[in-house]
């Protein structure tokens, strides 16, 4: 059965009345102060970060807002304040996430000089995405589960089809002047396929073994692509 939110705490229901604002004299609403702006964000991302917790030990179907609340060390009261279902939560990491994905690959997939090694310019590429996906290890877990909430999914695929176009791009100094571009892009999706398969096991282990895997699929993606390319 769905979980009924319970009923907002003293604290919660406080604090949504204060944030609501005051009127000056001429009738207007006086700026909510920025000390209650600032607490209200530093409770979002307390419980961002009890949400992406719960969701990497216990995968998107089986976490609970009850279960974020006791991660979060607030109650479900104070959640529900901040975030009506466990669903609102994902969209809102995701999109956080994915801003900051942006960012990563746009600095991991940059041109590169076409004199750069390709050996160089595959690990610095795998080393951005790699860093990226080990700080933020739910977002693998929510991305590619099985019920990934509709809007992160459409957000994803536009990600993607972003990705292999970046990919693409990066790769065209390094293929055959006379690469159809359908080969092209056939050859950038089969790059982020593997490595997509390389990650879930470098995210499964940590240490000297995950080093070891990471070195694993630099090889990987360098072994496909080096038969493929010119001198």
């Amino acid at each position: 059965m769905p979980e009924k939110p319970e009923k907002p705490d003293k604290e919660t229901a406080e604090q949504g009345t204060s944030e609501q604002g005051t009127s000056g004299e001429d009738g207007a609403p006086e700026a909510r102060p920025r000390r209650r702006q600032a607490r209200g964000e530093r409770r979002i991302t307390q419980l961002l970060e009890a949400a992406a917790s719960v969701f990497c030990t216990t995968g998107y179907t089986a976490a609970s807002t009850n279960a974020i609340a006791r991660e979060a060390g607030v109650s479900p009261g104070t959640l529900y304040q901040f975030f009506p279902n466990k669903e609102a939560i994902a969209i809102e990491l995701g999109g956080r996430l994915m801003h900051e994905m942006r960012e990563a690959y746009g600095e991991a997939l940059a041109p590169v000089d076409p004199a750069t090694p390709l050996e160089e310019a595959v690990a610095a590429a795998v080393d951005r995405f790699i860093d990226f996906n080990c700080r933020h290890p739910v977002f693998f877990a929510l991305m590619h589960g099985p019920d990934v909430p509709g809007r992160m999914a459409e957000e994803h695929d536009a990600l993607h089809a972003t990705l292999v176009g970046r990919i693409e791009a990066l790769l065209t100094p390094f293929l055959p002047e006379d690469t159809p571009p359908a080969e092209t892009a056939r050859v950038a999706r089969m790059c982020l396929g593997i490595y997509k398969s390389g990650l879930e096991l470098v995210l499964a282990h940590e240490g000297a073994e995950r080093e070891a895997y990471v070195r694993e699929l630099k090889h990987a993606v360098f072994r496909y692509l080096d038969p493929l390319v010119v001198d």
